[in-house]
């Protein structure tokens, strides 16, 4: 393959990628979020918490009162999942 076709397949293929992420972008802006207390990941909450005082500080798995964003209807079918922290 030539130079000018691999230069072109690529901007071809990097035009495609930043379509789809701007697809994706504004389909999640147009979604509702709430919050889902319980199930964030150590190091994952999206906040403060009455126990971490910023987002990513919180140090352990599933607490009850660390939150993560998600979409609107999601947060009670996960399981361990809260729409008020308990505690």
């Amino acid at each position: 393959m030539n130079r000018r076709a691999m230069m072109v397949s690529a901007m071809t293929g990097l035009i495609a990628l930043g379509a789809t992420a701007a697809a994706t972008q504004a389909f999640a802006a147009d979604q509702a979020m709430e919050k889902c207390y319980g199930v964030a990941k150590a190091g994952k909450n999206d906040c403060a918490t009455k126990v971490s005082s910023c987002a990513g500080t919180n140090k352990v798995d599933g607490n009850p009162n660390a939150f993560i964003a998600v979409p609107e209807g999601t947060c009670e079918k996960l399981v361990g999942g809260s729409l008020q922290p308990k505690g």
